[in-house]
């Protein structure tokens, strides 16, 4: 029983949030880290953007994945509607765009942050590092969804 369409989207994008969450701050095991290779914080803008470009080339393509799915479904009849199990991958997906915003969001403040002196502290690292791996994992569960509710119809 479904509370309502995309009702198992969201409980699996809520439980790969909760369980990245426990296994990285699992891992990360010291009080404080250092934001960037040589412990100068300077040294990490270049990281730092690579993550960023990475994370807006998945936005771009979960994004448009959404725009070019929901908007082919006033093409296709069904009163402009996508049938039910398309739901929850598409919850998935949206959920990937969520958690990659927000990750970038989180390493422009934690760098803004560090340059101001504070330290980089192991839950900052933890919710980057669970926002980031988030944003990839619902990303790829929820294509991989996606596919299968495309190709066996109900």
């Amino acid at each position: 029983m479904h509370l309502y369409s995309g009702f198992s989207g969201s409980i699996v994008a809520i439980a790969v949030g909760t369980v990245t969450w426990r296994v990285c701050r699992k891992l990360n095991v010291h009080e404080n880290y250092k934001l960037g290779p040589s412990g100068d914080p300077r040294d990490y803008e270049p990281i730092m953007m690579k993550f960023l470009r990475l994370s807006e080339y998945l936005l771009g393509v979960a994004t448009g994945s959404i725009v070019l799915i929901v908007g082919s479904s006033a093409l296709h009849g069904q009163a402009g509607f996508l049938p039910w199990f398309y739901a929850s991958p598409l919850i998935l997906i949206a959920a990937s765009v969520i958690y990659g915003l927000s990750f970038m969001a989180c390493q422009i403040l934690t760098y803004e942050h560090v340059l101001h002196g504070f330290p980089h502290t192991a839950k900052q690292y933890t919710l980057n590092e669970m926002l980031g791996y988030s944003s990839l994992i619902t990303f790829v569960i929820g294509y991989l969804w996606l596919i299968l509710a495309a190709t066996n119809m109900h």
